[in-house]
């Protein structure tokens, strides 16, 4: 296959692919070397990377997957109105976090942290696949461990967990005032709905 072509290939694997696609994946299914097949994607990923495009090929939770162009968000926003977020609820999302950052934690644990009950939570989350139960913790009565999937990273658009923001950013920016000046913490209440 001449270097053409397997760009072209390459370029419809990537396309056609639900999840980011591993690059031992691409070479498996094309048979060219991995070393190879980067070359072809990095010159990819500086193609689609032009302003002039609306979309992008980005390295992702360990594999390869386009996604539009930041460019265009405003406007891929107005074709599907939906929030980014999509469905997640604040109590979700403030779980998912702790989850995050202290990963492997148990549900006690994440719950000593929030101060309210978080079953419904957890339960979203694993429904989502965006949490996994990641063993037991060696404590009486074995609680399950709790800690991200590979869906997590691509939800967040990460390519792994080093990524995340500092924590220490990150408590800053829920402190900060919101564009009311109000201030975007709140206090834990009994119970939240999810």
């Amino acid at each position: 296959m001449n270097l053409n072509k397997a760009r072209a290939v390459i370029e419809a694997l990537v396309f056609a692919s639900s999840e980011p696609i591993r690059l031992r994946e691409i070479a498996e299914i094309t048979g060219i070397h991995e070393h190879t097949v980067k070359q072809l994607l990095s010159d990819l990923i500086a193609e689609y990377n032009q302003e002039t495009k609306g979309i992008r090929i980005v390295e992702v939770a360990q594999g390869y997957q386009f996604m539009t162009n930041p460019a265009c968000a405003d406007y891929v926003e107005k074709l599907h109105q939906t929030p980014r977020n999509v469905g997640l609820s604040p109590a979700a999302i403030e779980t998912l976090a702790i989850i995050a950052y202290k990963q492997p934690i148990t549900r006690a644990e994440i719950e000593a942290l929030r101060g309210v009950r978080v079953d419904s939570a957890i339960t979203t989350l694993l429904e989502r696949g965006l949490i996994r139960e990641a063993g037991r913790k060696d404590a009486p009565g074995r609680p399950i461990l709790y800690g991200t999937t590979q869906k997590f990273l691509q939800y967040f658009g990460l390519n792994d967990l080093r990524e995340l923001p500092a924590l220490e950013d990150w408590t800053t920016m829920a402190n900060e005032p919101g564009q009311d000046g109000e201030d975007k913490s709140e206090t834990k209440q009994e119970a939240e709905p999810e």
